[in-house]
């Protein structure tokens, strides 16, 4: 009897040593560390000053990359290969291999933004954190071996379909030719930079058809006198600049996202780095899933489908500036009304019309709202670390809209810009939401 009791205790013991420690998973499946990655990404963009066109591709592929990897783990979620352009099937994993798909999630996430940015040491450090942090969770070394080989699997495949969207050529093509014409861009102080990414409208788009899917209407004719519409828009920035409240004020900063801003004090040069506008509502997706507790898979379709609406709104936007190629405030006001006159905001180095944070926050806020709802109450607390304070809404819709009036507090776009703007970039959340699945 003992013999054979012996025996049991013997067998069992053999089995339990076979069976994998799964105390670990409940630990990297933990979102956090996504939302690190996210964090570390954003901070990166700051650092090297990417412009917002460019830091929106920065964040969207990493954010499909993540997508792609985590969703294996869940059979219900549709892939987002043949549902964004060009996409093409996300290699399975393994079938004879142990992967736990959050790890690969991260790892994906992590390599695709490690390669789109300047400062890579910077993401590799946070890289081998998380790893040793899935170490003392109690992950083997073949799970995590396995895990970041899928995960570096994925990050190869959607840094192939990267390749190919237009991006590295169009850093050869010409750059932006001024026009001497009074109704067209010039570039503006104190640097007097040349044009932003003129050429964005050949990058190719996630969702939308065509960078020139969604038109909006064009400006007001370029006139001067003063029963005109385009004096009275321009007017009204001037008024407004000069009667400016403190609560405005405080819309015209919190908004700001201008990643370059350059400081002049008599010989002295220097330049505060900032978030850009995507970057902005990267940071309040990440503050919406957090405050819904959602899980990983619930994460990264928040931070993949709002960067996605965010790309587009960029490149539909883009589009347009450089088609109506309008004048900005700025200018026409210091040589029709006031010489002397300064917007609150630093005038970004491209054409005015339309907005681009009227379009692209419109966007992501439809997206937003889609996926957690309207009258979804916030503070958002993201421009805190840059000296601003936190402000609080009671839907996205609310936040994209005090976006895009904070343009017009900021003395940097005209009525219609900014109007046009949140007609153009609903259009092209709207869009986005009727054609992805998941």
């Amino acid at each position: 009897m003992v013999r054979t009791i012996l025996l049991l205790l013997s067998f069992t013991l053999v089995f339990t040593s076979c069976e994998p420690d799964l105390s670990y998973k409940s630990a990297v499946a933990n979102p956090e560390y996504l939302h690190r990655a996210l964090k570390r990404l954003t901070d990166i963009i700051v650092y090297d000053i990417f412009s917002p066109p460019v830091a929106s591709r920065n964040y969207c592929y990493p954010s499909v990359a993540a997508y792609e990897a985590v969703r294996q783990g869940h059979p219900e979620v549709k892939s987002l290969a043949g549902q964004l352009t060009d996409l093409g099937t996300t290699p399975a994993p393994p079938s004879d291999q142990d992967i736990d798909f959050n790890i690969a999630g991260f790892q994906a996430f992590a390599v695709v933004g490690r390669m789109l940015i300047f400062s890579e040491p910077r993401m590799d450090e946070l890289i081998a954190e998380v790893h040793a942090e899935y170490r003392a969770a109690g992950a083997s070394k073949k799970i995590i071996r396995n895990s970041v080989a899928y995960g570096e699997t994925v990050a190869a495949h959607i840094l192939d379909w990267a390749d190919k969207d237009n991006y590295k050529q169009s850093r050869t093509f010409p750059k932006f030719e001024i026009r001497q014409d009074s109704s067209r861009w010039q570039p503006t102080p104190p640097d007097y930079m040349e044009a932003i990414e003129p050429h964005w409208n050949t990058i190719r788009p996630f969702v939308i058809d065509s960078a020139d899917q969604f038109v909006p209407l064009p400006p007001p004719d370029f006139d001067m006198a003063e029963n005109s519409l385009f004096y009275e828009e321009v007017a009204e920035v001037y008024e407004t600049i000069n009667t400016l409240d403190d609560e405005q004020t405080e819309i015209a900063s919190f908004w700001d996202c201008n990643p370059y801003v350059s400081h002049h004090k008599g010989h002295v040069m220097f330049a505060t780095k900032k978030i850009t506008p995507g970057g902005h509502w990267m940071g309040i997706a990440q503050l919406a899933a957090r405050q819904d507790s959602a899980d990983m898979m619930q994460t990264v379709t928040t931070l993949a489908f709002t960067s996605i609406a965010l790309a587009d709104g960029f490149i539909s936007c883009w589009d347009e500036k450089y088609r109506s190629n309008l004048i900005r405030p700025e200018t026409i006001i210091n040589q029709y009304i006031d010489e002397d006159w300064i917007p609150p905001l630093q005038t970004p180095p491209f054409p005015e019309y339309t907005s681009g944070h009227s379009v692209i926050s419109s966007a992501a806020a439809v997206m937003l709202t889609h996926l957690y709802g309207d009258n979804f109450k916030y503070t958002d607390d993201v421009e805190v670390e840059y000296g601003l304070p936190a402000r609080s809404f009671n839907s996205f819709l609310e936040a994209s809209s005090e976006a895009a009036i904070s343009r017009l507090y900021g003395g940097i776009h005209y009525r219609a810009a900014i109007d046009q703007g949140v007609a153009q970039g609903r259009a092209v959340g709207q869009y986005v939401v009727e054609n992805l699945q998941y």
